[in-house]
């Protein structure tokens, strides 16, 4: 197909012209793609904000187990730490190193609920079938932390939800109504991280905010959205450069 255009012509030939429209379908779709990781991004933060700020909520049993609505809030609650019974997450990373997240059940004062505490993190023994030492040092007590979800992992194995049968009890992906099943009593469907400045935990880095800001997104898609431009321009000068000759 020619189009003319003054004295010269753009003639657009099958083949470069279907690669063209492929690759700027990719490039603009990657482009748009991080504009609204960008809007996530800004969304999460707010939500973020907005939880932290609006008070510490004390957790019972007949608070609505609605993680959507409860993520991020700071919380306290009175109960008792199930010390025989408690839970590592395996494949867990911190500073490139590999370990377990330590969940504890905290049984509701006066109640036959508990919510799971992820105490922080503890490095892999060089025998993995040693099992780290998670001990507990207080029974009754009072815990402050956050609501959130349970700690996600790359790729959803076939089973990773089973806990094993000894105790502390290893899992690959946290299922609170699995978990409730083989602890025997029902538990919140999210977890508590247990505050810094507490006594009882491991190392505990909690996250505030995501990995990339949405600044950052927002560069990537003028990136892309740059090579957009940059293909355009070099697919017109072939079209036109090809007429010529």
């Amino acid at each position: 197909m020619n189009i003319k255009i003054g004295r010269r012509s753009l003639k657009f030939e099958i083949i470069p012209t279907i690669a063209y429209l492929c690759l700027l379908s990719l490039l603009l779709s990657l482009g748009a793609w991080q504009l609204r990781r960008s809007d996530e991004k800004q969304a999460f933060i707010k939500l973020e904000e907005q939880r932290l700020a609006s008070g510490t909520l004390h957790l019972s049993a007949d608070v609505e187990d609605d993680l959507d609505m409860l993520k991020y809030r700071h919380v306290t609650v009175i109960g008792s730490y199930d010390q025989a019974h408690q839970f590592l997450i395996d494949n867990q990373i911190s500073d490139g190193k590999v370990g377990y997240y330590v969940l504890t059940p905290f049984i509701l004062q006066g109640e036959n609920k508990a919510v799971l505490i992820n105490r922080g993190w503890v490095p892999l023994n060089k025998d993995r079938s040693i099992l780290p030492d998670v001990p507990v040092d207080e029974l009754q007590t009072i815990i402050a932390g956050r609501i959130n979800s349970f700690p996600s992992v790359g790729i959803k194995l076939a089973g990773a939800e089973i806990p094993t049968d000894t105790w502390p009890s290893v899992v690959q992906r946290v299922d609170s109504g699995i978990l409730a099943k083989k602890l025997g009593y029902p538990l919140f469907p999210f977890q508590i991280e247990l505050d810094q400045d507490l006594s009882g935990g491991f190392k505990r880095e909690w996250r505030t905010a995501t990995v990339m800001s949405p600044e950052q997104h927002i560069g990537y898609a003028v990136q892309w959205f740059g090579l957009a431009l940059t293909l355009t321009l070099i697919f017109i000068w072939y079209s036109i450069k090809k007429d010529n000759e």
